[in-house]
């Protein structure tokens, strides 16, 4: 069953997409899709429904729900990335050279590239790391969802919040990260979740990262398995975007996934 369904996360509501497998009623395992910039498109729909179709309750809220979502269009998003095509390394970790490089853009830009500096601020993604532990709470309620088996999976921008995801809620039992920026190392304590993550070789300004990650939930007595896949760019699990879309990576990538979940759901909780 699909539907389109609003969710509480405090003071707001986000929009979501949620999947519900057919069969006799169970108690399931529950995942959250974290979308990437481009919101809960197609693509994220379709890793949505694959997950129904394994047996999981599945939803892919929408973090831009409100102005964001009316900004951060794939077309405003792709004007975006052209502008920052041009823009010097790593000025999207600095929210305020965003912001300045944002201000200097020509009128039709700045609304976009504002947003984007918005969601790449720390502050911000802290907020939507409390709207999907509020996403996770709303699973744990519904009848169709095993409270004690809940995951999260994302990609790119989602890929890092399904980290911090992972930093807010202790009951969160498996954090799975798609080429995704690390969450905040010095929270990496809280983490209770086993996380996988999953990136590209050809992705550098992400997966030059992932050690130190490696290195602080090692540390801290977590687990953490990663796979670095040589040849792939960056989103290359995204089959509606040609050019980044890595057939061999993400044909390997879905099972791994699959067969990393069903294993954290079988351990005891």
């Amino acid at each position: 069953m699909e539907q389109e369904t609003r969710i509480p996360v405090g003071p707001r509501e986000l929009d979501a997409y949620l999947v519900v497998p057919d069969g006799p009623p169970r108690r399931r395992p529950g995942v959250v899709v974290i979308h990437e910039i481009f919101g809960p498109d197609a693509h994220i729909r379709d890793v949505t429904r694959r997950f129904a179709a394994q047996g999981y309750v599945a939803v892919a809220p929408n973090l831009f729900t409100g102005e964001l979502q009316r900004i951060l269009t794939p077309a405003n998003v792709q004007l975006a990335m052209r502008a920052l095509a041009d823009a010097p390394p790593g000025l999207r970790a600095d929210p305020a050279k965003m912001a300045e490089f944002a201000a200097a853009q020509p009128p039709e830009q700045r609304p976009v590239l504002g947003a984007l500096a918005q969601v790449s601020n720390p502050t911000t993604q802290a907020g939507f790391a409390q709207d999907l532990g509020g996403v996770t709470r709303f699973l744990r309620e519904h009848p169709a969802v095993d409270p004690e088996r809940i995951a999260s999976v994302g990609f790119c921008f989602g890929g890092a919040m399904s980290g911090r995801l992972a930093t807010v809620d202790p009951r969160l039992r498996a954090a799975v990260i798609f080429y995704g920026q690390n969450p905040p190392l010095d929270q990496v304590p809280r983490i209770r979740a086993h996380l996988l993550g999953l990136y590209g070789g050809e992705d550098p300004g992400i997966t030059s990262k992932v050690p130190e990650l490696a290195a602080a939930v090692r540390a801290a007595g977590g687990s953490f398995e990663s796979h670095v896949y040589p040849g792939a760019r960056h989103a290359f699990f995204n089959d509606t975007r040609p050019t980044n879309y890595h057939r061999e990576s993400a044909e390997d990538a879905w099972p791994r996934v699959l067969g990393f979940l069903r294993g954290e759901f079988s351990r005891p909780g």
